[in-house]
């Protein structure tokens, strides 16, 4: 994710700006005050345009702010979304990044989902993968998608929900 520099708040295809400027100053706090609370040197970038606002924490040893499996950075995520948009009527999506850490789980995630599609079609039996958010579960139904030989379901309940790769038989 790039990301401007110096924690401007760029706006791209915003020209009103007045609503999602204030949201986007409210993401930048949130951020800024998490990463000051956790002790971390973290430099905060926020960009929008008409359907987002990323927000992403840029330094060393980001690892506290992602945690387990990115569950703090999940978290974080939530709060943004609910703090900027807080007593708001216009809403939009919320990213919250630390040093890349979205884009290489989604790497991570799509080669599991291809080893679990073909070790399915090989030995004929569902595979499930690990439990994920329902952001990794979509993004793993989708990279998934095309293949005409196997199909995906979920299962389980909150937080242990899973994917399950299944052959088609």
């Amino acid at each position: 994710m790039s990301a401007t520099g110096g924690g401007e708040v760029s706006q791209f295809g915003d020209p009103g700006g007045n609503a999602t400027s204030e949201a986007s100053a409210r993401v930048r706090d949130l951020l800024e005050r998490i990463a000051q609370a956790a002790g971390v040197p973290a430099r905060v970038n926020v960009r929008e345009n008409d359907e987002r606002i990323w927000g992403e924490f840029a330094g060393e040893d980001m690892g506290i702010l992602i945690g387990h499996h990115g569950e703090t950075i999940d978290a974080i995520q939530h709060l943004a979304y609910r703090i900027a948009f807080r007593g708001a009527s216009g809403r939009k999506a919320v990213v919250v990044d630390a040093a890349g850490y979205r884009e290489r789980r989604a790497v991570a995630l799509r080669a599991a989902a291809d080893q679990a599609a073909e070790a399915a079609v090989h030995d004929g039996r569902p595979v499930p993968l690990e439990a994920m958010s329902a952001i990794e579960r979509k993004l793993v139904h989708e990279h998934l998608r095309t293949r005409r030989d196997v199909e995906t379901y979920s299962e389980g309940e909150e937080p242990d929900r899973r994917l399950v790769v299944a052959p088609l038989v």
